[in-house]
């Protein structure tokens, strides 16, 4: 199978050649080490990627980070690549919504949550339901090119995420005090989300990240704010991609189980995202009950796992969740989603300083010993 199939192959839920596999974020210093050399990624911090910026020229800059993330794929033998929209020069930029909220404008710390809630709302309606500048699509372009000049063909997965509660206490406390205030707020996240959604269709981009963080080790809102607020909107986003021949996938860490069936089926989405092993979700019980219907991207625990067990320890998690995705996890008995493909390996959010690169090798490895691949060495 091409990379394509086999990753299509995941998301039609029939049994591919071999799991597929990509990384969703790959910060330095793991990148470099792959690479063998200096490589910034913009989503690692902007002042990095400023200073490379002004000191090669921007469009040098995002030529030189394609490169980069192409090789990084290609070296490691992925089957699908993820990449953000580009920073634009003179432009605020934050892959975090809510933060890019905060760098286009201000809203006063003081007063009543509510009140400051509402002010945000009427600002983003007036300056940020525009279509996002043109040029921060520049690395789409740029990538595809790459890729054709490696003989290359990876599908793409490119975020959407303006539904998350993140650390927004005005947005919370609006929930239960002034429900209508926090309504417009996911409306016109929407109608944000909406607009990024029609941009990547009219790229082609196959994969569409949508949704955003609402839980950690438990959930930040209750089960009924979640159904009232956001599930909504995320289906529609879904629907959206959908039409566009694309792939939705609903991203979000933390303790999901009180409120799975509305995240998977209430949300009308193909796949999950930043399957939190470290908050309980355990791929294995995932598979069993969504797995002919949901594709599974994950879900190796890049914060307790990768960082701090030994390498053997991430061999043994890393040939575990090859197996639940397969089905044959819960005792390898034959679930809903037995031998029906649905699961895409990487994960659980972004590789960081933390994780050792010894532990970084031994998953790519462990998963390249399973399905007879020749070993990587950096």
């Amino acid at each position: 199978m091409t990379s394509r199939e086999r990753v299509g192959a995941a998301f039609a839920h029939h049994e591919p050649d071999r799991t597929p596999i990509f990384e969703y974020v790959l910060l330095p210093p793991v990148a470099e080490r792959i690479l063998e050399r200096s490589f910034v990624e913009y989503l690692g911090g902007m002042e990095p990627w400023l200073a490379l910026a002004s000191e090669v020229g921007f469009g040098e800059a995002l030529r030189r980070y394609v490169i980069g993330r192409v090789e990084i794929a290609s070296r490691l033998g992925h089957d699908m690549i993820c990449v953000s929209p580009n920073p634009v020069p003179g432009a605020p930029y934050s892959y975090d919504p809510l933060s890019e909220i905060g760098a286009q404008f201000t809203v006063p710390s003081e007063g009543d949550p509510v009140e400051r809630l509402a002010e945000r709302n009427r600002r983003v309606a007036e300056t940020m339901l525009g279509r996002p500048p043109r040029d921060s699509y520049l690395v789409y372009g740029l990538l595809r090119e790459e890729m054709r000049a490696r003989d290359l063909d990876l599908p793409i997965l490119a975020p959407a995420y303006f539904h998350g509660i993140w650390t927004d206490g005005d947005l919370m406390q609006a929930m239960a005090l002034e429900p209508e205030v926090a309504r417009e707020h996911f409306r016109l996240a929407t109608r944000r989300a909406l607009a990024a959604i029609d941009d990547y269709a009219e790229m082609g981009i196959e994969c569409i990240g949508i949704g955003g963080d609402f839980a950690g080790s438990r959930l930040l809102i209750s089960p009924h704010s979640y159904r009232q607020f956001i599930v909504p909107e995320v289906r529609a986003c879904a629907g959206r991609v959908r039409q566009a021949g694309a792939w939705s996938v609903n991203a979000s860490d933390g303790d999901l189980w009180p409120v799975i069936d509305d995240f998977l089926a209430g949300c009308e989405v193909d796949a999950y995202l930043e399957i939190d092993m470290s908050a309980g979700m355990d791929l294995a019980r995932l598979k069993a009950a969504w797995g002919d219907r949901i594709t599974f991207l994950g879900n190796m625990d890049c914060g307790k796992v990768l960082s701090f067990a030994s390498p053997e320890e991430v061999r043994a998690v890393t040939l575990g969740i090859l197996d639940a995705g397969w089905g044959k996890g819960a005792g390898w008995g034959k679930g809903a989603g037995w031998g029906k493909g649905g699961h895409v390996f990487t994960a659980s959010n972004a590789i960081t300083a933390s994780v050792p690169l010894v532990n970084y090798l031994a998953m790519v490895n462990a998963y390249r010993e399973r399905f007879g691949l020749e070993k990587v060495a950096f």
